[in-house]
C-alpha cells in the first residue's frame, strides 16, 4: 500500500522558516517525480515545486522562487520543502504528490497534507 505522509507544518510569523517533509512508502521512490502543492481556502490548488527522480532538476512557482527549496533523499524515501521568508500568502495546506513520469495522464499518489499558517 502506497503512503505519503507530510509533516513539519505549523504556525509561524512572517519572515520565519519551516521545513516540510514527506515520507513515502510502498513505492519505488527513486523513480518518481515528486511535487509539492498547496491549497488555501477558497483558492485553486497550486503547484509549488517539482523535483526530478535523481534530484538534479527542480522547478518552482514564481510566487515562491528564491524563498523555497525542494530536495529529496532517496535513501530515506523522503522529499523536503524548505520554506524561508514566509509570508501570510503562503498560508495553505501543503500536499506532496508522487508521479511516475511514464504514467501518462495519471495523477499519482497523494498525502493527506500539512497545515502551514503564517500570521502575526
Amino acid at each position: 500500500q502506497v503512503q505519503l505522509v507530510e509533516s513539519g507544518g505549523g504556525l509561524v510569523q512572517p519572515g520565519e522558516s519551516l521545513r516540510l517533509s514527506c515520507a513515502a512508502s510502498g513505492l519505488s521512490f527513486s523513480i518518481y517525480d515528486m511535487k509539492w502543492y498547496r491549497q488555501a481556502p477558497g483558492k485553486e490548488r497550486e503547484l509549488v515545486a517539482v523535483i526530478s527522480p535523481g534530484g538534479g532538476g527542480t522547478r518552482y512557482a514564481d510566487s515562491v522562487k528564491g524563498r523555497f527549496t525542494i530536495s529529496r533523499d532517496n535513501a530515506k524515501n523522503t522529499v523536503y520543502l524548505q520554506m524561508n521568508s514566509l509570508k501570510p500568502e503562503d498560508t495553505a495546506v501543503y500536499y506532496c504528490n508522487a508521479v511516475w513520469r511514464y504514467d501518462v495522464g495519471g495523477s499519482g499518489y497523494w498525502g493527506q497534507g500539512t497545515q502551514v499558517t503564517v500570521s502575526s
